[in-house]
């Protein structure tokens, strides 16, 4: 079953793309990101051009995202004031990206950022994901303390000035390195259509110890709205977003973040942290592929259409 897309003037198959997304919105519910690191690339696997991919993707996080932060509501398991915070600084960022994709795409050179990007990000992250997490399970095996459980001083970007406290995620610390990272966040989703939630979570987790169970719905709080922003933006500035696939996409997405959520209740946090590293780095492997391995057919012919 094919469905034609008018934006990316290709046509996709339609059951193909709801397996897909319902796989990434489930993903999205249990790991609490937004999935776009996933689908952006996955699009672009399919044929569907990067700027129409990363556009219309947003549309899907936004919606995966909104499924997903309910469900953490109804379990108590959000920081409102922590995602409030955040959401203020990732509007900035949101907003500034989206100019900047506009900029890269008039002069040419969007393409290239986004694949160069998606591959320094997914291995730098997911590298260091991977050996805090086997360090931690060593250690617990061993029956030592995790690495980092012993620091009792808080980090000196605690103290900074504007201190607030943050009761649901048992943090107390100064608001500029919060808003600065949720700004740099949103600005890095805007231009590759990501929610950011597997920067985000990390973040959160390592440099700001906020607990596993609740900077999960946290960080969807953040990427619904940032998203949401991001999907509008990218539509009236950019006209990227394509409504067909992006209501494909929504459709498996909703689907598959409930389930999603349902399944983070039965995963240790020393074991969530090992899968979602995993899970980055598989991604930034395959990705790279297009960039190392040479493609079949070197030279193709075509006709350029001449400017008027």
């Amino acid at each position: 079953m094919e469905l034609y897309l008018p934006i990316a003037e290709m046509p996709i198959n339609v059951l193909t793309v709801l397996a897909v997304s319902a796989a990434v919105g489930f993903i999205s519910g249990m790991f609490g990101i937004g999935g776009g690191f996933m689908m952006t690339p996955l699009l672009i696997f399919m044929g569907v051009p990067p700027a129409i991919a990363v556009a219309t993707g947003s549309a899907q996080i936004a919606a995966s995202s909104t499924t997903g932060t309910l469900a953490y509501w109804r379990r108590q398991a959000l920081d409102v004031r922590l995602g409030l915070l955040l959401l203020c600084g990732g509007m900035i960022g949101t907003v500034l990206g989206v100019w900047a994709f506009g900029a890269l795409r008039r002069i040419g050179q969007l393409d290239l950022v986004i694949v160069l990007s998606y591959v320094t990000l997914l291995f730098s992250v997911g590298g260091l994901m991977l050996i805090e997490s086997v360090k931690t399970l060593i250690a617990k095996r061993r029956g030592q303390s995790a690495p980092g459980a012993q620091r009792v001083h808080k980090p000196w970007y605690f103290k900074l000035p504007f201190s607030m406290q943050f009761s649901q995620s048992n943090l107390e610390a100064s608001i500029i390195p919060l808003l600065v990272l949720a700004l740099l966040i949103g600005f890095v989703g805007a231009i590759l259509g990501i929610g950011g939630g597997f920067l985000m979570v990390p973040a959160l987790i390592y440099f700001f110890r906020v607990p596993t169970a609740v900077v999960v719905g946290t960080s969807l709080f953040q990427i619904l709205f940032t998203m949401l922003a991001a999907t509008i933006l990218h539509a009236a500035t950019n006209q990227a977003v394509d409504i067909m696939l992006a209501m494909v996409l929504i459709l498996g997405g909703v689907f598959g973040a409930q389930f999603g959520a349902r399944a983070a209740r039965n995963v240790r946090g020393d074991w969530f942290r090992l899968m979602l590293a995993v899970l980055i780095l598989t991604i930034g492997a395959r990705f790279s592929l297009d960039i190392l391995v040479p493609p079949q057919e070197p030279y193709s012919f075509g006709t350029q259409e001449t400017r008027r």
